[in-house]
């Protein structure tokens, strides 16, 4: 027979109803207006209200004995009748006091025998009841029906007293909110109170241990197959290191979607049951949430760290990232569920993940900025026709692509530090407007690592040996390239204004070198006020041959020039217009009738005016596209409104 402990309770202090009548209490002194009872009479009639109390329990614990009735065995009391759950869950407890009473006085009585066998059966039968309510109801005990219920049952609290007009709630509107629960919160409420008396019942009687490993079992299975159906599985560093990209990445995604789902019902919802079915036992509530939750939830928490510390590769990263904004944006809500002592390792492992990974993410940004300073030997060679060069191109994406994680990398670099060992200015790495507000840390980096590109690529430039005005084109391109991947991404917010604003100005003055390189000797063999200056006819012509001549070969060393971006084509070719077609036009319309006048015929005037500023205007208009040499005289052909008399006059070669 099960030795039950309890605390002894003086007959003087205890109240104990009267079955069939009201209640007499019993004080430590006598009434004054009555006669004392001796104490022998006094206890006698204790006992016999004791006798009573284990009397009435008797047939029904003995009814719902699952050993004395195949009835009793396949039968749910609390299913089959919740009134009559509730006259057993009170017997009891009355039984309970009964024999707190007994102990003290006569441990030997009979009775107190009786109680304990009583108890016993009584017990063996709630643990049925428990374990039952927790396996038939596991469709309306899952942790997304008990999160949902909370919610709306907090909801539905925190506007129960008053309706929207400011009047008191009546009863029909009672009434018509309970009608809205539905029939899944309605058997999750029930569920959830009738675990909680049992549970309320088996710790006062001291069963917890009982109890408590029932829940246990049952309650674990369903965490644990939760974790298990949303794609975390239990991997070591070895093997994660042995799987392929693809199908790891598809882990993560998995990963992602599991702490999503965790924390906003599977440990969610678990913390409430169990908070509301032990809610009499702070360390009992902790420590079944501790047990049943603690193994998953470090399964789920310990894979980015595992990720964090497996090999390289350059498209993890932004996976890496999507961890880390994960756990940092459920951080609140890691603390809040796993507040417990005894979950304290699971809070910790998902702070080590979190350092592990933003680890892994500054070691990548070191990697990416060295393989920048490296660069490949495929990539030495110039870009075709001065355009942009694939190294821009994949770096710019490669940090845009990073700038969608600013506020986590905000996080992540904190405490960075530009290189000690750089010769960069310290006033490149402050751009903000006061030192009251320096740039963020993550700023910083991503200038440097800019910085380090635009450095490479004017190394690169370097390359345009044979046309130094290609080369200033080259730098114009990229950093047009560069600017505009900043203003259309969030490098925009990281980098500010002022630093846009300074690299297009940089980009304006590089496409005006470009200009002055590779068509200042044109413009320059024109005078600079033709329609004034006195000019002979044979000067005239001599002025006309040398601009033929140096647009020719101005044309055909530029015209497999290109300029990807159409805005500042468009602005480049408007400023050549302005400065080159102007100019000749005014010298053409000035000069044109008195080189012919000294001609002796038609022939001989178009062999030395080859040119209409149309023919210039339409030549130009073809530029910065990257055309071969035939794409270039058929698209000067194909679009100039004068192209005939273009071929009869000059076909450039």
């Amino acid at each position: 027979m099960r030795s039950l402990c309890f605390q002894s309770k003086t007959p003087s202090s205890l109240s104990i109803s009267r079955f069939g009548g009201g209640t007499t209490t019993t004080s430590s002194s006598p009434s004054p207006q009555r006669t004392p009872v001796s104490t022998p009479t006094r206890r006698s009639i204790t006992d016999s209200m004791m006798g009573q109390i284990i009397d009435s329990a008797a047939p029904l614990i003995l009814k719902w004995d699952p050993e004395s009735s195949n009835y009793a065995k396949v039968t749910s009391l609390f299913y089959e009748s919740k009134s009559e759950a509730q006259r057993f869950i009170k017997c009891v407890d009355d039984l309970q006091k009964a024999m707190h009473f007994l102990v003290t006085e006569d441990s030997s009585s009979e009775k107190l025998i009786l109680a304990q066998t009583l108890m016993q059966v009584a017990m063996k039968r709630l643990q049925k009841e428990f374990y039952q309510i927790l396996s038939m109801n596991r469709a309306y005990l899952d942790p997304e029906s008990v999160s949902a219920r909370s919610s709306r049952a907090s909801a539905r609290s925190s506007t129960s007293d008053y309706d929207d007009d400011g009047g008191a709630t009546t009863d029909e509107d009672v009434r018509a909110a309970g009608d809205s629960i539905s029939e899944v919160e309605q058997v999750s409420s029930t569920a959830m109170a009738e675990l909680r008396s049992i549970a309320e019942c088996m710790i006062s009687a001291g069963y917890a241990k009982e109890c408590v490993n029932i829940y246990k079992i049952i309650r674990k299975s369903i965490i644990d197959e939760g974790i298990y159906r949303m794609g975390v599985e239990k991997l070591s560093a070895s093997q994660i290191n042995k799987t392929d990209w693809e199908v790891l990445e598809l882990r993560i995604k998995n990963w992602l979607d599991a702490v999503k789902i965790s924390m906003r019902t599977l440990f969610h919802g678990e913390r409430i049951l169990c908070d509301h079915v032990f809610a009499v036992s702070d360390s009992i509530r902790e420590s079944c949430f501790s047990d049943i939750s603690r193994e998953g939830a470090l399964l789920l928490f310990g894979f980015p760290e595992l990720v964090a510390k497996s090999k390289k590769i350059p498209e993890k990263i932004f996976r890496v990232l999507d961890m880390y904004n994960s756990i940092f944006e459920n951080w609140p809500e890691i603390e809040a569920i796993f507040a417990f002592e005894s979950t304290a390792v699971v809070r910790t492992q998902a702070y080590n993940s979190l350092v592990r990974m933003a680890e892994f993410v500054r070691a990548m940004l070191s990697d990416f900025e060295a393989s920048i300073q490296r660069n490949s030997s495929s990539s030495k060679s110039p870009a075709h026709g001065g355009g942009v060069h694939r190294l821009t191109v994949h770096a710019m994406s490669y940090l845009s692509l990073l700038a969608d994680y600013s506020g986590v990398l905000v996080d992540i670099f904190r405490d960075w530090l530009p290189p000690a060992n750089s010769s960069v200015p310290e006033s490149f790495f402050d751009s903000s407007d006061s030192d009251e507000s320096p740039a963020p840390a993550i700023s910083v980096r991503v200038a440097w690592l800019i910085l380090v590109l635009l450095c490479k690529l004017d190394g690169r430039a370097k390359h345009y040996y044979d046309d130094v005005s290609l080369s200033y084109l080259f730098l114009a391109n990229n950093l047009n390239h560069v600017v505009t991947k900043v203003r259309t991404s969030n490098l925009q917010y990281l980098l500010g204004e002022e630093w846009a604003s300074k690299h297009e100005a940089k980009v304006r003055q590089f496409a005006s070198n470009y200009e002055r390189l590779g068509w200042g000797h044109v413009i320059a063999t024109l005078p600079e006020s033709p329609s004034t200056a006195v000019i002979s006819p044979e000067e005239a012509k001599t002025i006309f041959r040398n601009f033929n001549w140096n647009f020719e070969q101005a044309y055909r060393k530029q015209r497999a020039s290109v300029v990807p971006d159409p805005k500042l084509r468009d602005e480049i070719k408007a400023s050549l217009a302005g400065k080159l077609v102007s100019a000749y036009r005014e010298f053409h319309e000035t000069h044109r009738i008195t080189v012919a006048s000294n001609s002796n015929n038609e022939r001989q005037v178009a062999s030395i005016v080859k040119f209409t500023p149309e023919d210039v205007g339409n030549y130009l208009s073809d530029l910065f596209y990257g055309m071969t040499e035939s794409e270039g005289s058929s698209s000067s052909s194909s679009s100039s409104p004068s192209s005939s008399s273009r071929r009869r006059h000059w076909r450039i070669r």
